[in-house]
């Protein structure tokens, strides 16, 4: 069995054996805490730019198949796990995980230390490395790696995003029927796509819409065109504030048309209401982060990917993070759109996790709802953004 090297940008050394594809690949190393769904976040274009490790010991175990995709294709740059099942026992499975990172030319290594890995991480925070099957000198790895880029000032949605519009009229699954077809569309919502997880869309036909997605380089004019009822920013990869053409068209659109965030979107709207970002220590990334809604004090499971957060100078993270270690502060920042409220927080560092105008028709979550893979807790959020659109 081959080798296989990943190194860190700071001279972390992890050696292992590899499978998939050979070859090399360089990015972000991040971790994420989902038990499985590893298809799933390998195909979410939002993980474009780095390296994923999972920190589940054993991971392949039910295989993969051509219908949990959140992409045509993976956009991870590789995987790294403890131990590969090459041998999956589910009635899905169509190939195992190897055969599926081979069939798109993803690198992957097993046999290394994920829980050393995940930790030097947290204590150091994400940096940069390179995992190869091709030079195993660690000492020209560790060199090279210096000149990585990070993700700070990168716009990589330009990468993802789609080149032209396109209609989306495909459910969510269902055993014994497969994806269910839209039917009685009730509202017109565009999507920007900045990266889109296809389940996003599937929840929003389940939720009665009639979905046109659109690349990220349509102007609000061109949206407003459309006479949609309401506009979702996507998720997406890369740094939000390195979009900022993309933040124009958002803040052109405030107040004319309901607007619900997810992830990416939730960033950039936060920037387009005059917020800023900064860059997490080592980001959120799993399907088990709790979120407390801070005006129910009801708490959900959610699953997150995301490596910056949204912060206003009311309220900036250092204090906002005080404000918040009893979960009970409910702050009201002001934009040139009013008032907001910030509704959600994470119970695990206290980061914004959510947010709504209280003066115009948008809000938006950090996290994902659609939770693909993940808890289903906060899917209730589509049926809020369709309330809002019937609100008009």
């Amino acid at each position: 069995m081959k080798r296989a090297i990943l190194v860190l940008a700071d001279g972390m050394v992890f050696e292992g054996r590899s499978f998939g594809a050979e070859g090399e690949a360089t990015g972000e190393v991040v971790f994420n805490t989902s038990i499985t769904g590893y298809q799933e976040i390998l195909t979410d274009p939002s993980y474009k730019g780095q390296i994923v490790t999972m920190t589940y010991p054993h991971i392949g175990n039910h295989g993969a198949n051509g219908e949990d995709m959140e992409s045509p294709n993976p956009y991870a740059e590789a995987l790294d796990v403890k131990e590969l099942c090459r041998h999956p026992s589910n009635w899905r499975s169509s190939m195992n995980l190897e055969e599926f990172l081979l069939q798109h030319g993803i690198v992957g290594i097993e046999g290394i230390d994920t829980r050393a890995l995940t930790k030097h991480i947290r204590d150091s925070g994400e940096q940069v490395g390179i995992l190869s099957t091709i030079d195993l000198d660690p000492r020209s790895l560790v060199e090279r790696a210096g000149g990585i880029p990070g993700l700070v000032g990168r716009d990589l949605v330009k990468e993802v995003t789609s080149t032209q519009p396109y209609q989306w009229g495909q459910g969510s699954w269902q055993w014994g029927v497969g994806y269910k077809s839209a039917q009685g569309s009730k509202f017109s919502v565009v999507v920007y796509d900045f990266g889109v997880k296809q389940n996003i869309l599937r929840m929003l036909v389940d939720s009665g819409c009639d979905v046109t997605v659109v690349p990220s380089i349509f102007t609000a004019e061109e949206v407003m065109a459309m006479h949609p009822d309401g506009v979702v920013l996507s998720n997406g990869p890369g740094d939000p504030a390195a979009l900022s053409d993309v933040i124009e068209n958002t803040r052109k659109l405030i107040g004319k048309i309901p607007i619900f965030g997810i992830c990416l979107g939730h960033q950039l709207l936060g920037l387009a209401l005059g917020g800023s970002t900064y860059k997490l220590k080592f980001g959120h990334h799993g399907g088990n982060h709790p979120v407390m809604d801070l005006s129910t004090g009801e708490v959900k499971i959610t699953t997150q990917n995301h490596g910056f957060s949204v912060e206003f100078k009311d309220f900036p993270s250092s204090e906002f993070r005080v404000l918040n270690k009893n979960h009970t502060t409910n702050p009201h920042p002001k934009t040139s759109f009013g008032a907001i409220e910030i509704t959600h927080v994470s119970l695990n560092d206290q980061t914004v996790e959510g947010m709504r105008c209280l003066e115009v028709p948008a809000f938006s979550v950090q996290y994902h709802p659609e939770a693909s893979p993940g808890p289903h807790d906060a899917r209730d959020l589509f049926k809020r953004f369709v309330e809002m659109m019937g609100d008009r």
